[in-house]
């Protein structure tokens, strides 16, 4: 893995993470700022493949190595279910507006996913 500062990470022990600038030619070439136990903001940085600065060789895994986040998805439909088809909605008011003569349920569905899940 090579961090890029188009991506969202946190550390291996959760703490939340931004990416400030990532320098080149430096032996520590990611800087950021991790978000501690208490809340307050700490300056650190990390090798080019997120290994904290103690486990430059990525032997011994640590706590503060940078693991990637891929953002959540959360999206709701409702489905018009009838006895042939089944029709989906983003809103409950347009399944009833678009509701088939013969609907037998509307069900309401929500979907959580991480971005790329299923490609």
């Amino acid at each position: 893995m090579v961090i890029s500062k188009d991506k969202h990470y946190r550390t291996r022990g959760g703490q939340e993470v931004h990416i400030a600038a990532i320098i080149e030619n430096e032996y520590f070439p990611v800087n950021g700022i991790i978000k501690d136990h208490n809340g307050e903001w700490m300056a650190d940085c990390w090798t080019i493949n997120g290994y904290f600065e103690d486990d430059v060789d990525g032997f011994v895994e640590s706590d503060l190595d940078l693991i990637e986040v891929k953002l959540r998805i959360k999206r709701t439909y409702w489905v018009n279910i009838d006895k042939q088809t089944d029709d989906f909605f983003h809103t409950k008011e347009d399944a009833d507006k678009n509701a088939p003569k013969h609907r037998i349920a509307c069900v309401k569905f929500e979907i959580e996913c991480e971005e790329g899940d299923g490609l």
